[in-house]
């Protein structure tokens, strides 16, 4: 938590009661949250702070890369902690949402082509792969 405090800071923001609150959601759950379910949390002990407090918090989180957002298919958008070390991507179910977080990836060559090739200068990539989970698949879903 120290260190997410000294980034935020680092970028010229404040951590604030409700960010530090919101923050420790993410931090304590090992699962890829909803905004719903952070907000339910964060809410349950923190009355005071409201949906779009955690929603704006949540924006700022992503744009400064301390927290990963993956989309779901049924538009719903679930927030986990991004650890600087690891780079990860992510494989999400079409039919129950499930979301598994893998490592290798193997676009460095591509990186490379579509950067000679359109002249960007390419900092990160995120790849989310969509399909159908096991039990998914199974049931037919």
């Amino acid at each position: 938590m120290k260190s997410l405090a000294a980034e935020l800071r680092r970028q010229g923001y404040k951590m604030t009661p409700q960010r530090r609150a919101i923050l420790g959601v993410i931090a304590l759950s090992h699962e890829h949250l909803s905004p719903a379910a952070i907000y339910g949390e964060v809410h349950h002990k923190h009355p005071e702070v409201g949906r779009v407090t955690v929603y704006r918090t949540l924006e700022i989180l992503v744009r400064l890369g301390l927290i990963c957002e993956v989309h779901t298919g049924s538009k719903e958008r679930s927030f986990i902690l991004r650890a600087h070390a690891e780079h990860h991507h992510h494989l999400v179910c079409s039919g129950c949402g499930k979301v598994v977080d893998f490592e290798s990836c193997n676009l460095g060559k591509l990186e490379k082509k579509l950067s000679r090739e359109t002249g960007f200068a390419i900092d990160d990539h995120l790849l989310e792969l969509h399909g159908r989970c096991p039990q998914c698949a199974g049931a037919g879903r």
